[in-house]
């Protein structure tokens, strides 16, 4: 049974990043079974034309030029798209989806079937804006993503980073994409 619900989790982070209209492949995507060449996203600078994002230490520098009410609108986008997502409220998560990027109905049909079989909720940490621009801002932050098997109570918590990329659509930050890469579990 938990390998059933660690595959499930896997699934679900693979699902949830692959799920979009776009057919073009990124060679940094995590999902698309290629090795990236050179860095990856937590060793290199931001770049752009490239999700990423530069540390210093264990610290994640901020992006410098975001203005006050863009900063309080992008984090407000943010936390929408974790709250309805920890709220199972599906109309509501999907409102935070680029329709110009996700097949919204696929996502529906997974976020249904994922529901019915599983209680999951993210639990995000160290929110960070560290890229932006008028019509782009990357959102980093680690997240804990708890999955439990509603048959069994088998729980999994798989740990990573995410960059969250939001576009700016009719004046309304949506997530574009999401990126992530899961953490070594502590042996």
């Amino acid at each position: 049974m938990k390998k059933k619900l660690a595959m499930a989790s896997i699934a679900m982070v693979l699902i949830l990043s692959a799920c979009n209209k776009s057919e073009e492949t990124n060679s940094n995507d995590i999902t698309n079974g290629e090795a990236s060449p050179g860095n990856g996203a937590i060793d290199h600078g931001v770049d752009d034309n490239k999700v990423g994002f530069s540390m210093s230490g264990d610290q994640v520098e901020e992006a410098e030029n975001v203005p006050k009410e863009e900063h309080k609108a992008i984090m407000a986008a943010f936390n929408e798209y974790i709250e309805s997502f920890n709220s199972q409220d599906i109309d509501r998560y999907l409102a935070t989806l680029s329709d110009k990027k996700y097949d919204l109905q696929e996502e529906r049909t997974v976020l249904e079937d994922m529901f019915k079989s599983a209680s999951v909720k993210r639990d995000p940490d160290n929110e960070t804006i560290v890229k932006y621009n008028e019509k782009e801002a990357q959102v980093f932050s680690t997240i804990k993503t708890t999955f439990t098997d509603m048959e069994s109570g088998v729980e999994n918590a798989p740990e990573g980073r995410q960059v969250t990329v939001f576009t700016k659509e009719d004046d309304q930050w949506k997530v574009f994409s999401i990126h992530f890469i899961g953490d070594e579990p502590d042996k």
